[in-house]
């Protein structure tokens, strides 16, 4: 196991879905680190210089190592302090959270966002399109109180800072109601069950801010 005292920093943004999950999977290790929040738009020569290939945050550091990308972040981070593990230890439940949380952040969060904002086909077609996505994790959490079962797992935290805590904000901008409860009663309770989790909400944006946020974020969509 590695010694938490060892030197651990985190380059991310206050709203941004892939810095909110990495900051749940340290607190839920117990792991101290810095958290160096950055500016997206003017960014900084240390996000430059440690993400040069897509410079984006989040950047993890330990001990002068650095890594981007939430998902390799993440594993990491469940390979290097083994309390309170977030990937399952069965190859096959490995490998289907990764697959999952791939959906999430390649198919729900542009399809559940960009296209929602665009809406091409108009809106209410947009609205359907959307809702098809999420009938796929709606069955993945059916009977279970987290994708990870008892405990909050891998799929949890990326699907948990995409969906009710960054784009679900958005829709609500825009009047939209896009988990109904009476379509998916079992991602409602999952949504439930996140916000009652104290480290979650310690990770999450602040409403209004967030809300606000979103809504410029659309109008660049809109207008690009």
């Amino acid at each position: 196991m590695a010694d938490i005292g060892e030197d651990v920093k985190l380059l991310g943004f206050w709203a941004s879905p892939f810095t909110r999950r990495v900051e749940m999977a340290l607190k839920l290790k117990g792991v101290p680190y810095e958290y160096l929040e950055q500016d997206i738009v003017n960014k900084s020569p240390l996000l430059l210089q440690l993400n040069p290939v897509y410079k984006k945050v989040p950047v993890f550091i330990h001990n002068g190592k650095h890594i981007p990308e939430s998902h390799l972040i993440l594993e990491y981070i469940d390979q290097t302090w083994k309390q309170n593990p977030i990937l399952p230890q069965d190859p096959y439940e490995k490998a289907m959270a990764l697959f999952w949380a791939k959906f999430v952040d390649e198919q729900v969060g542009p399809g559940a966002f960009k296209d929602v904002i665009k809406a091409e086909k108009g809106i209410e077609v947009a609205i359907e399109e959307a809702r098809e996505l999420f009938t796929f994790l709606e069955k993945e959490v059916t009977g279970k109180d987290f994708f990870g079962g008892k405990t909050i797992g891998f799929l949890d935290l990326v699907a948990g800072s995409m969906i009710p805590f960054c784009i679900a904000r958005s829709w609500e901008g825009m009047g939209i109601d896009m988990i109904p409860e009476e379509k998916f009663p079992e991602l409602n309770r999952w949504i439930k069950n996140m916000k009652e989790n104290e480290i979650v909400r310690e990770c999450i944006p602040p409403r209004e801010k967030q809300i606000e946020h979103m809504k410029k974020v659309a109008e660049r969509i809109k207008s690009a």
